[in-house]
C-alpha cells in the first residue's frame, strides 16, 4: 500500500515538473492508430539514418513529425481533461497545417537554395507558419524553453535600443524569417540535427533496455556490490541512479524511475528524509556526464568538437568517477555517524544467480561500446545494439521480449524523444539568433572586458553562472547545446582548450538541476521523500560539491581529461590518484567525519588539502597529501584512545 502511494506521488510529482509526464491518454480507436504512427515514425527514424540521406531532408522532416505529434500527444492547456477519445480539432488542424508546411519546406528546399536568397512572398509567409508552429509546440512540452526561444527571437528585432556591446543594428522581419527557417543555423540547424540521428536512436535505445529487463538487473547488481555494506540503500541509489541516468538522459524522469524504490528504502535504514532525498538527486544529475553512454550528450560534443566519441568519453571518464566517489563516500560517512547497517542478507539477491540468470542483457552496451571503438559511427553502433538488445533478451525466457513489447519499446522510445526533440527545435532559434546578431561574440567581449584575458577563473566563474542559468529547467542535452552557443567562445579566448571548455560547461549544465532556485531533481526528489525542498537542495548541493568544483581544476590544466592533451599516461594516472585522495578529503571534511568525527580544525584542515590534491600541479599534490597523512595519523590516534568504531 505504501509503495504504491510512492509510485502515486511520484506521477503527480512528474506531471508537476515534467512536461512529458503531462501527455494525453486516448481511450478507443484513436489509441491504436497513435501506436501505429508512432512505430512507422520509429522505423522511419532508424532508415534515414542508416541510409545516410540528404542531411536538410532528415531535419525537415524530424521537425515535421516532432511538431506533429507534440500537437497529438501533449495538452494544449495544463487544465486540459488527460484522457479523451480523440484530438481536438485545433490540434487536428495543426497537425494538418504542420504536414503541409513542412511538407512544402521539404519538396522546395533544393529550389530555394538555388534562388541565391531572393525568396517569394508565400516562402516568407510558410517561414512564418513554421516558426509559429515551433513555439506553439515548445509552449506545450518545454515551457521555460519557450520562453527563453521567445526573448532570443526578440531580439532580433529589439536589440537595436539596447546600448554598448550586447546591441545591434537590427534585422527585418524577411531576414529573420529566412536565416531561422529557410537556412541551415536555424530551426533546422545542429539542435535538430543532433535530435534526429543521436538523441532519438539512444532514447529508442534506451527504451529498449528498459522492458529488456535491464533496469531490474542494474538495481539487483548494485544490491549485490554495496547493499551489505553500512547505508547499503544509500549506496544502491548512487550506483543504480548513475547506471540507469547515463542512458536516460534525463535527471528528473531518474530520480522518479529509481527514487520510488531506494528514497523510501534509505528513509526506514535510518537516513533523514532531506538526506535521503539529495542522494538520489545528486546520483540522478552526474549520470547525464557519467560514460559510456553520458545521457547521449557525449555524442553532441563529439560533433562539436569534430572528434570520435571515445574521445570525449576518456575525457569524462575521471570527472564521473570522481563525482561518484565523493557521493558514495558521504554517504557512508553519513551511515557511520549514524551507526546505519547494511541490508540484510535475506534481502540482497545471490551475486551468481544474478549473473546467470541476468548477465546477459549487458550484451547490448558490450555491442554499443565495441562497434564504436572498432570505429563504426554511434548511429550504426546504437541501431545494431537495439538489434542487439532484443536478441540477448531472446537467450532467457524470463527476458525474452514478445512481439507486443517490442511495440511498447518502439512506441515510448519515439513518444520520449518528442519532448527532448521539441526543446532541439527550440534552441535552434536561439542558436539562430546567435549567429545572426553575433550575440555570442558580443557576450564574450563583455565579459573578456570585465575580467581580462589573463583572468582565467574569474572568466571561468561567469561562464559557470551562465552556462547554470541557462541550464535551469532544460533537459541534458539541450541545455548542453545552448551553452555552447553561447558561452564556450568565451571559454576559448581566454585560452581554455577545447575539450576542457566543453565538459566545463557540460558539467555546469547538468548540475542546474540541483541548484536553487530551479533544482528540478532536488525538487522532485523532495516530493517522493516529503521532505523540505529548501534544504533538500542545499544538502545535495553539499553532497554534489566535488561536481561543482573540478571543473575549476581542469580549467587550466586538463590533466584529468584524459587524451585532452598531449599528456603522458603517468602524469594522468598521479593527478588522477592525487584527485582521488582530495576527494575523499573533501567530503570528510564536509561530512565532519573520516575514522572518528572531525574537530573544526581537522575539517579547515582536510579542506584545504583536498583543494591542493585535487590541483594536477605537483607542488600542491605533495603539500596536500602530507597535511591529509598528518590528520589521518591524527585521527587514528584518536580512535585508538577513543575507541570510536572505526569505517
Amino acid at each position: 500500500m505504501e509503495q504504491n502511494h510512492i509510485e502515486e506521488v511520484a506521477q503527480k510529482l512528474l506531471e508537476e515538473k515534467d512536461a512529458d509526464a503531462r501527455t494525453r491518454v486516448y481511450e478507443g480507436a484513436f489509441t491504436p492508430l497513435l501506436t501505429c504512427l508512432l512505430v512507422l515514425w520509429a522505423f522511419w527514424q532508424v532508415w534515414v539514418n542508416v541510409r545516410a540521406v540528404n542531411a536538410m531532408t532528415l531535419r525537415m522532416g524530424h521537425c515535421m513529425f516532432l511538431l506533429a505529434f507534440t500537437f497529438l500527444i501533449y495538452p494544449t492547456v495544463k487544465k486540459e481533461k488527460k484522457r479523451r477519445k480523440f484530438p481536438p480539432l485545433q490540434d487536428i488542424a495543426l497537425v494538418a497545417l504542420t504536414l503541409a508546411t513542412f511538407g512544402y519546406m521539404i519538396l522546395n528546399y533544393s529550389k530555394v537554395a538555388q534562388s541565391m536568397g531572393f525568396f517569394t512572398k508565400f516562402q516568407y509567409v510558410v517561414a512564418a507558419v513554421a516558426i509559429f508552429l515551433v513555439f506553439e509546440a515548445a509552449r506545450r512540452a518545454s515551457t521555460s524553453l519557450a520562453i527563453l526561444g521567445l526573448l532570443f527571437f526578440l531580439y532580433n528585432f529589439f536589440g537595436r535600443y539596447i546600448p554598448g556591446s550586447l546591441g545591434h543594428n537590427g534585422f527585418s522581419l524577411r531576414r529573420v524569417l529566412s536565416h531561422l527557417a529557410w537556412g541551415s543555423q536555424g530551426i533546422f540547424g545542429v539542435g535538430i540535427g543532433v535530435s534526429a540521428s543521436y538523441i532519438f536512436l539512444f532514447v529508442l535505445f534506451g527504451a529498449f533496455l528498459k522492458y529488456s529487463g535491464f533496469s531490474k538487473f542494474i538495481n539487483d547488481v548494485s544490491m549485490t556490490l554495496v547493499g551489505r555494506s553500512p547505508g547499503g540503500p544509500a549506496k544502491v541509489a548512487v550506483v543504480a541512479s548513475a547506471l540507469i541516468g547515463m542512458i536516460n538522459g534525463s535527471a528528473v524522469a531518474n530520480v522518479v524511475t529509481t527514487g520510488t524504490i531506494t528514497i523510501p528504502l534509505m528513509k526506514k535504514t535510518g537516513y533523514r528524509s532531506e538526506f535521503a532525498a539529495a542522494v538520489e538527486a545528486v546520483a540522478s544529475t552526474g549520470g547525464q556526464f557519467c560514460p559510456p553512454i553520458m545521457g547521449a550528450v557525449g555524442f553532441v560534443m563529439a560533433e562539436f568538437l569534430g572528434v570520435s566519441y571515445s574521445k570525449v568519453m576518456m575525457a569524462a571518464a575521471i570527472p564521473a568517477f570522481l563525482y561518484y566517489l565523493s557521493l558514495m563516500f558521504a554517504v557512508h560517512f553519513e551511515a557511520k555517524r549514524l551507526g546505519l547497517r547494511g541490508l540484510s542478507p535475506e534481502n540482497i539477491p545471490d551475486a551468481l544467480i544474478v549473473l546467470k540468470k541476468q548477465g546477459h542483457l549487458v550484451l547490448p552496451l558490450v555491442v554499443l561500446m565495441g562497434m564504436m571503438f572498432l570505429g563504426y559511427t554511434p548511429l550504426y553502433a546504437a541501431v545494431y545494439a537495439i538489434v542487439a538488445t532484443v536478441l540477448a533478451a531472446a537467450l532467457r525466457k524470463e527476458t525474452r521480449m514478445s512481439r507486443e513489447t517490442i511495440v511498447k519499446a518502439l512506441e515510448e522510445g519515439a513518444r520520449g524523444a518528442v519532448g527532448v526533440g521539441v526543446s532541439c527545435v527550440v534552441i535552434g532559434i536561439i542558436i539562430g539568433t546567435v549567429s545572426l546578431t553575433s550575440l555570442g561574440l558580443s557576450m564574450g567581449y563583455v565579459i573578456l572586458s570585465v575580467v581580462g584575458k589573463d583572468q582565467l577563473y574569474l572568466g571561468g566563474l561567469m561562464v559557470m553562472i551562465m552556462s547554470t542559468i541557462l541550464g535551469m529547467g532544460v533537459p541534458g542535452v539541450a541545455a548542453y547545446v545552448i551553452v555552447v552557443a553561447v558561452a564556450i567562445p568565451v571559454l576559448i579566448d581566454i585560452g581554455v582548450v577545447p575539450m576542457a571548455a566543453h565538459m566545463f560547461c557540460l558539467i555546469y549544465a547538468c548540475l542546474s538541476n540541483i541548484t536553487p532556485p530551479v533544482a528540478m531533481s532536488s525538487y522532485v526528489a523532495a516530493g517522493l521523500a516529503d521532505s523540505d525542498q529548501t534544504k533538500t537542495s542545499f544538502i545535495a548541493m553539499k553532497l554534489g560539491l566535488t561536481g561543482f568544483l573540478l571543473p575549476f581544476f581542469f580549467l587550466g590544466n586538463p590533466v584529468l581529461l584524459i587524451g585532452a592533451t598531449p599528456t603522458g599516461f603517468l602524469t594522468t594516472a598521479q593527478a588522477a590518484v592525487t584527485a582521488t585522495i582530495g576527494v575523499i578529503g573533501l567530503t570528510a571534511a564536509l561530512q565532519g567525519r573520516l575514522v572518528t568525527k572531525l574537530n573544526r580544525l581537522e575539517r579547515i584542515g582536510f579542506f584545504v588539502a583536498a583543494l591542493c590534491t585535487i590541483s594536477p600541479e605537483k607542488l600542491s599534490d605533495g603539500a596536500g597529501i602530507l597535511i591529509i597523512a598528518l590528520l589521518i595519523g591524527i585521527q587514528l590516534y584518536k580512535h585508538y584512545k577513543t575507541g570510536d568504531e572505526a569505517q
